[in-house]
């Protein structure tokens, strides 16, 4: 019976090293829900440990350290993800600095991707600003002495010709989202060539830590076209091409080419996500690409998505309508026209010409407010031009307009001054005042000084986090105006109903299912967004709203349309939970 027993632990061991080499070949996904699917690596030995997507670390039992080849690589202690969660927090927790956070995070997610991912889904409200802005600011800054191993593509303008050929060189086929920058306008920190890296890498991780969306599914990639950052090229630690940025047609060709390749390696639905271009590229590409390709600019139409959807849920605190309010921006750049140019579209919507919405919409950029007497404006810029003289100041602007929403998108510190923020208070019982520019160094105000100087009126968002604010009875909680409300879960919806384009009325749907979600408790803190920590509960509903909209347009391809849209949608959700390697056995009677 001993022998026939060994025999038969033999044979079983046997094949499950045969199930582990050759019949699954790590293609097995199944429902990502499920933690208990079995999905067995192709690699073995410590190449299983040095593959992120794949490495447990001391999770692994030991039948799966046995039959994959890493038994006597790990320590002989098995715990649970929940417990290496708490290992985690604990190192981070000794780092002094948010950039050095931001490193130990970035070397989790090099070693152990879904370990990363729970840490990110258990955590995300504290951990928002050091893998997202601000920090990730800084990081890029610093890109090119943090450099450690690929996270992305970097494609330069040298490669044209043979950009579809590096696609090839990225591990992963089914890829179904890009995010891609050229980096000219990294935050509001300017150019900063390759080393804008960090931004796509960052974005798509919130794609997973925001929304579900599984990780493999999303590419990274910097388009180096040069920077006009002279210190940078004179940087003997930068990493990217030392010349001043190409322009021109051979700029726009290049840009065809990759999005052209992209199309043909990953298909013609794969989400192209624009992020961080130049004012005179960002509306321009857009524009040329919108109609006919899967894509969008999240910092035109996210930012614009966002902000609206702060603003609707700032009605219920100022009880009126959106038509009601007269807008002053601060700002006339990517974000704040995309802003515009939507609460235009709601505006329209809930009744208003194109040109009254317009007309209740008042900009300023840095050479002053947009007028018909200027002839340096751009085609978007000339949608909210008035009949009015050129003015530079704000102050004046806003005691001549008497806007009841002024909101900050120009990378202006301070600009919102007390004298500014007493005026919107003397014209208003509840001033709407947004300032959204990031990172925190750049903000218009501060969430304390909004408060103080409005006395506790003002209802209050910004694009960087601010802490809580508590005086003469009072208190606030801050709404931070962050994109990753809204990109997260319309590329969640897109690319659940293989959407064919993403126009202005998906992230209008986005918007207004966003506000709805606001509860009166936030509001009762003149918090106008849902709470961070919901954001991956929101996602789903946001995304099932910008779902809905794609079939009324007839833009959806995945036919017929479910019939419960939410439970599809929590059916393709990513999960952080580990699944086994070792398929269940069990032996023959002899």
């Amino acid at each position: 019976m001993e022998d026939c027993h060994s025999t038969g632990l033999a044979a079983a061991n046997m094949l499950q090293k045969r199930v582990l080499m050759k019949a699954y070949s790590g293609k097995t996904e199944g429902n990502q829900n499920s933690n208990s699917t079995l999905s067995v690596p192709e690699k073995h030995g410590i190449d299983v440990l040095r593959e992120p997507n794949l490495n447990k670390g001391m999770a692994m039992t030991l039948a799966e350290r046995q039959v994959l080849g890493v038994h006597g690589l790990l320590p002989p202690c098995f715990i649970d993800q929940e417990t290496q969660v708490k290992r985690c927090m604990r190192h981070l927790n000794d780092k002094p600095t948010p950039l050095e956070k931001y490193i130990y995070l970035c070397s989790l997610q090099d070693r152990n991707e879904r370990l990363f991912f729970r840490l990110l889904h258990d955590y995300l409200e504290e951990l928002m600003p050091i893998i997202y802005t601000p920090t990730v600011g800084l990081a890029c800054q610093k890109y090119g002495v943090l450099f450690r191993r690929p996270r992305g593509l970097f494609i330069t303008i040298h490669d044209r010709g043979h950009i579809y050929d590096i696609l090839k060189n990225w591990p992963v086929r089914n890829v179904k989202a890009v995010c891609f920058t050229d980096g000219e306008r990294i935050l509001g920190l300017g150019d900063l060539g390759c080393q804008g890296m960090g931004i796509p890498v960052g974005k798509l991780a919130l794609y997973t830590g925001c929304a579900s969306i599984n990780p493999t599914y999303c590419l990274p990639v910097t388009l180096d076209v040069g920077t006009n950052n002279e210190e940078l090229r004179n940087d003997p630690m930068y990493i990217g091409l030392r010349q001043p940025r190409v322009r021109g047609e051979e700029y726009d060709e290049f840009i065809d080419e990759f999005i052209t390749a992209c199309k043909a390696r990953y298909g013609s639905s794969v989400l192209m996500h624009f992020e961080d271009f130049g004012n005179q590229h960002a509306f321009r590409l857009l524009s040329r690409y919108l109609d006919n390709t899967c894509c969008f600019n999240d910092d035109i139409q996210g930012t614009a998505s966002v902000a609206l959807a702060g603003i609707l849920g700032s009605l219920r605190i100022t009880n009126n309508k959106i038509t009601d309010h007269k807008f002053v921006f601060l700002g006339a750049g990517e974000a704040n026209l995309g802003i515009a140019e939507l609460i235009t579209l709601k505006m329209v919507k809930e009744g208003m010409s194109l040109q009254e919405a317009r007309d209740r919409i008042y900009m300023m950029d840095s050479r002053g407010t947009l007028s018909y007497s200027r002839t340096d404006l751009t085609e978007h810029k000339k949608h909210f031009s008035k009949d009015m003289p050129i003015m530079k100041n704000l102050e004046e602007v806003v005691k001549l307009v008497k806007p009841t929403a002024l909101i900050g998108a120009a990378a202006a510190p301070k600009a919102f001054t007390k004298e500014i923020i007493e005026e919107m208070s003397r014209n208003n019982k509840r001033p709407v005042i947004f300032a959204l520019s990031n990172p925190t160094s750049k903000s218009e105000c501060t969430a304390e000084e909004c408060y103080t100087w409005s006395k506790n009126q003002a209802v209050f968002a910004s694009g960087s986090p601010f802490p809580r604010y508590e005086k003469g009875g009072d208190v606030f909680e801050p709404g931070q105006g962050n994109n990753a409300y809204i990109f997260p879960a319309v590329a969640l919806g897109v690319m659940c109903c293989g959407s064919i384009r993403i126009p202005d009325e998906l992230f209008l749907a986005a918007a207004e299912k966003l506000s709805s979600m606001v509860s009166e408790k936030d509001l009762a803190v003149g918090r106008v967004y849902p709470r961070l920590k919901d954001i991956q509960e929101t996602s789903v509903h946001v995304a099932c709203a910008v779902i809905e909209k794609a079939y009324e347009m007839n833009l959806a391809t995945v036919l017929p349309k479910p019939k419960d849209l939410e439970s599809f949608v929590r059916s393709q959700l990513y999960s952080t939970d580990y699944r086994p390697y070792v398929p269940t056995t069990y032996d023959y009677p002899c």
